[in-house]
Formats: C-alpha cells, sequence, structure tokens
C-alpha cells in the first residue's frame, strides 16, 4: 500500500445528488411537451411551433442518452476503461449535436418556403403555447441547472434556448394578434435556427477539444506550472500533462525533480501531498507524479531528460 502511495498521488472528485433523477423527470417533461407542441403546431398552422418541436425531441433524445449515460457513468474503472466510463457522456452530447444541426438545415427549408408562401396562423392558440412552453422548459431546466459535466451542461444549455425560443414566439403571437403579419413566423423560425446552431458549433468544439485531450478551458496553465515550481523541494518539473475524461473530471501527470541533496524518499511524499493539494485549486482530481533525480531513470521519451 506504501508503494503504491508513492508511485500515484490520486483525487478523485465525487458528484453527489439526484442528477439522474433531475435528468429523467426533464426527459419527462420534454416528452410530454413535444406531444403538446406537435398537436398545437397542426391547430395553428405555425412552422416555429412545429419546428420547435422537432428541436424538443432532439432534446429529449439527447436526455434520454444522458440518463442512460449517467446510469453507466457509475461504473467504476476495469481492465476495458482504466479511467472508467466517464467519456461516455461524450457520445450523448456529440449525438444532440448533429442531429440538431440536421434539424435546423430541415427547419430553414421550411422557414424559406413560407416566406416565398406566406400562410396565416392561429395567434391566439400561439400564446398559449408559447405560455406553456415557457413554464414547461423552466421546469426542466431547472432540474438539470446544478449539472456540471459537459452533457448535462449542453442539455441545460438546448432546454435554456427552448425556453428562450418561447419567449420569442410569445412576443410575436401578441404582435399578430393586432396586427396582420404572418411573416413574423418564419423569420422567427430562422432567427431561432441560427441561435441554435451557433450553440450548437460552440458545444462541439467543447466536445472535440475533450476528445482530444487539449487542456480544459477553465485551467490557467501558467499559473499552474508557476505553483509547481513554487514548491520548496521541487527543483524543476517536465513532461507535465493535463486533459479531461468528460469535460468535469480533470486528470494531470508530471515528472519533478527534487531539489539536490535532499532525499528522494523523504521528499516525495511532501511533494506529492502539496502538488495534490495544488492541483484541487484548479480542479484537478486525479493527480500521478513521478519523482525521479536529475541523472535518475525517466520511465519516457521526454526530451527534458
Amino acid at each position: 500500500m506504501e508503494a503504491e502511495k508513492k508511485q500515484h498521488a490520486h483525487a478523485h472528485h465525487h458528484h453527489h445528488g439526484d442528477s439522474e433523477k433531475n435528468i429523467a423527470s426533464a426527459f419527462f417533461l420534454n416528452a410530454f411537451f413535444v406531444v403538446v407542441e406537435v398537436v398545437g403546431g397542426l391547430l395553428t398552422n405555425s412552422i416555429a411551433i412545429l419546428s420547435d418541436a422537432l428541436h424538443d425531441t432532439g432534446d429529449c433524445l439527447s436526455l434520454a442518452i444522458a440518463w442512460g449515460l449517467q446510469k453507466k457513468s457509475k461504473q467504476g474503472r476495469d481492465l476495458k476503461y482504466s479511467y472508467g466510463y466517464k467519456r461516455f457522456s461524450l457520445l450523448g452530447s456529440l449525438f444532440l449535436s448533429l442531429f440538431l444541426i440536421g434539424s435546423s438545415a430541415f427547419i430553414f427549408v421550411e422557414a424559406v418556403q413560407r416566406i416565398m408562401n406566406p400562410q396565416s396562423v392561429e395567434a391566439e392558440g400561439m400564446l398559449w403555447i408559447a405560455l406553456f412552453g415557457i413554464l414547461i422548459n423552466g421546469a426542466a431546466a431547472l432540474k438539470v441547472k446544478r449539472g456540471s459535466s459537459l452533457n448535462e451542461r449542453a442539455v441545460y444549455l438546448h432546454i435554456m434556448e427552448d425556453a428562450l425560443g418561447w419567449v420569442a414566439v410569445l412576443i410575436a403571437s401578441i404582435v399578430m394578434l393586432f396586427v396582420d403579419f404572418p411573416l413574423i413566423d418564419p423569420i422567427l423560425s430562422i432567427l431561432i435556427g441560427i441561435w441554435v446552431l451557433y450553440h450548437i458549433f460552440g458545444n462541439l468544439r467543447e466536445v472535440f477539444r475533450v476528445m482530444l485531450q487539449g487542456t480544459p478551458e477553465q485551467i490557467d496553465m501558467e499559473a499552474l506550472v508557476q505553483g509547481l515550481e513554487s514548491i520548496d523541494e521541487v527543483a524543476s518539473i517536465h513532461d507535465l500533462h493535463v486533459w479531461s475524461i468528460d469535460g468535469e473530471s480533470n486528470v494531470m501527470t508530471l515528472h519533478v525533480v527534487p531539489k539536490p541533496g535532499s532525499d528522494l524518499l523523504e521528499a516525495e511524499s511532501r511533494i506529492k501531498e502539496k502538488i495534490v493539494q495544488l492541483a484541487h485549486e484548479h480542479e484537478i482530481h486525479h493527480v500521478t507524479v513521478e519523482c525521479h533525480q536529475p541523472d535518475g531513470y525517466c520511465c519516457s521519451n521526454c526530451d527534458c531528460c
């Protein structure tokens, strides 16, 4: 046990709460509202409502996947996945983003056709459905608001987009109660689609950054390196790597050279303790440290050795 502590300094971050239950509640709320949207969109002849129903279907799929992956992510590491199953949650975010790109293209085509051939909509019905949409999406957003994983944040973002979209539909329906301006419906659909695409590509950028093992954006690497080099017993560091498993669980590995004259075994424990403490301050919860003398054996092909 002592030997294992000398080889690895691990700090694990566990998230508690009812995230699985909250995602399930959000899923059922959204699934119910999709049915309401389809019926309401057909009755009011509103492409904005029908297009949002398609968008909400994507949200439901994401929530269903996130729900399943939340259960899967609890599975511990094994010989097949030595870091565990947390990265599986990225698949849900990736799937949702690709789905919404396709649905947004469909929305644009339908909206352009409505601009070319305007059709009247039932403004009063849109108003009541918009009010209901704000209520349902607001409740769903509250269920996943505290989620901190990349997938949960993507779900929250899309639900909030829905809520804001329904605020826009509410405004448009109020306008059409007093002014006959059916073009506002497809124009609104295009604006919402552009808004959605903007956030989709932002989310994809984060997903690919994690998948390509880029350094997490929330970590100040310069401050981290300065903090590591300022530890009393440390002469230098090299082969430093920082990445994220799922956008939330961050990992760091590094090699440390203690100051000359210090006993490696005595200094190693103190150095690792201080490094783990510093890593926690930078939201890094899994740390592996290797200590060796300047002329000692380095197990990797790092240029500094």
